[in-house]
């Protein structure tokens, strides 16, 4: 008997647009992504909200914190939250950050959390990885870092 691992890919809820927040991504006990300046091209923003705590931080990609966190969540930090339900709906985003939302469906109203800062270069470097798949060429044969199981043939 054959048996092959399959990983589940979870279509967005909705379409998203990628300008402002090209990368929103639910991983290591946060809420995580990559929200584009408003006012300089070349800077973006790495922004995060921790399961549980509602601890967030958000800096640029060199580690500058953003001037607009003054003892609440700053406009990336928003931005990234309506992505991220875009992407994966409300109560999937809810229930991974451990918040009970209203009815109003206020996600950041419901937050508890303070500015806890942590470091931007993992969620950045995870950004950066996922634009070199856009540089690889249209392809039917198989890429080798994507060849994460023995071929078909390899497990009984």
């Amino acid at each position: 008997m054959r048996e092959r691992s399959v990983t589940r890919v979870v279509p967005p809820v909705r379409p998203r647009k990628l300008a402002k927040v090209p990368f929103v991504e639910l991983a290591d006990g946060r809420l995580q992504g990559v929200v584009s300046s408003g006012s300089d091209i070349e800077r973006v923003y790495v922004s995060s909200i921790a399961a549980g705590t509602h601890g967030y931080t958000c800096s640029t990609n060199n580690n500058r914190p953003c001037g607009g966190l003054r003892g609440s969540p700053c406009k990336h930090l928003t931005a990234l939250a309506n992505e991220a339900i875009v992407q994966y709906g409300l109560p999937r985003v809810a229930r991974y950050l451990r918040v009970e939302v209203a009815e109003d469906g206020d996600l950041m109203r419901a937050l508890s959390g303070s500015h806890e800062p942590a470091a931007a270069a993992v969620v950045f470097s995870r950004f950066l990885r996922h634009l070199a798949y856009l540089e690889v060429p249209s392809t039917t044969a198989p890429l080798p870092e994507m060849q994460w199981f023995p071929d078909s043939g390899g497990v009984r």
